[in-house]
């Protein structure tokens, strides 16, 4: 089971949403715009930033995220946008 922990808590603030743990088993945070729930994000098998953070300390962290943006830095859509300002 996936915490929420407080950096995609001030993430999500930041981008004015509110995010929940998800209905979704297979993804960790449902992310809320204006009452509706416009994504299901983190794929619960996969680690995270505050996950690395929490678990390897912040040098391993940010060598994750840094790897994590060269992946994905051609992703569009509204799903990879959350998942990229919230759990990165």
């Amino acid at each position: 089971m996936y915490d929420i922990l407080p950096y995609s808590f001030k993430k999500a603030k930041l981008l004015d949403v509110k995010i929940y743990k998800s209905s979704n088993p297979q993804k960790k945070i449902d992310v809320y715009k204006n009452g509706n729930k416009i994504a299901s994000i983190g794929n619960i098998g996969y680690s995270d930033y505050p996950t690395y953070l929490k678990n390897n300390g912040v040098i391993h962290a940010k060598e994750r995220r840094r790897l994590y943006h060269l992946r994905h830095k051609n992703d569009t859509g509204l799903t990879g946008y959350y998942a990229l300002n919230i759990l990165w």
